[in-house]
């Protein structure tokens, strides 16, 4: 009878975290950030044009907000699809992004009451500035982690990035002058990203 030698085999490949379920939770996290701006909304105070027309700014203050959101869940959409792992540094690199996310309802809802002031001017920039910041290291912790995909490729030329971060240091600067001024510099960063970028929508090198 012939002996069977059972070779000792290969130790199995190391499990890849998916980028699944990360995604999953931001867009729960940046759902809620919604959610808390509509909230602090308020009706007019009468039943007639003037009433309305004096909500007017606050309104503007909460678009410019939710797209500034929107921007960010469809960036971070679009960047999960071009990647096919995670590492713990992603996921904190990804809590940092969410943590000044989370703070744009209290800052929108400072602005909508004091537009005309400097500081919550301010604020605002230096909020979309950080987070900008922290979008560019989750960019960065990404890239570290899928090495053998596309996303490097695509990511190294993201000159919205660089223009976006440009607009908001041009802003702050612009708010110790005329704090209307600012919210041009930082609405000028949203109609930027109206411009169609297909570059990791065609990736496809994200394993389903």
């Amino acid at each position: 009878m012939e002996q069977e030698h059972n070779e000792p085999s290969a130790a199995p490949p190391p499990s890849e975290i998916s980028p699944a379920r990360l995604e999953a939770f931001s867009d729960g996290v940046l759902a809620v950030i919604i959610t808390i701006m509509v909230l602090e909304l308020r009706p007019p105070p009468g039943n007639d044009l003037a009433a309305l027309r004096a909500l007017i700014p606050g309104l503007l203050i909460y678009v410019l907000s939710f797209t500034f959101i929107g921007i960010y869940w469809n960036n971070h959409h679009q960047l999960l699809r071009g990647t096919r792992r995670i590492s713990g540094g992603v996921m904190w690199a990804n809590l940092h992004l969410l943590f000044w996310l989370s703070l744009v309802p209290v800052v929108t809802a400072w602005v909508g009451a004091y537009r005309l002031s400097r500081w919550p001017a301010v604020t605002y920039g230096a909020i979309g500035f950080l987070a900008g910041i922290a979008y560019f290291l989750l960019t960065l912790a990404l890239r570290a982690v899928n090495k053998d995909t596309r996303i490097n490729e695509l990511l190294q030329r993201d000159t919205k990035g660089k223009a976006t971060l440009a607009l908001y240091a041009l802003g702050i600067a612009l708010a110790f002058v005329q704090p209307l001024l600012a919210y041009g510099a930082y609405a000028l960063v949203s109609i930027m990203w109206f411009i169609p970028d297909r570059r990791l929508t065609t990736s496809g090198d994200r394993k389903e």
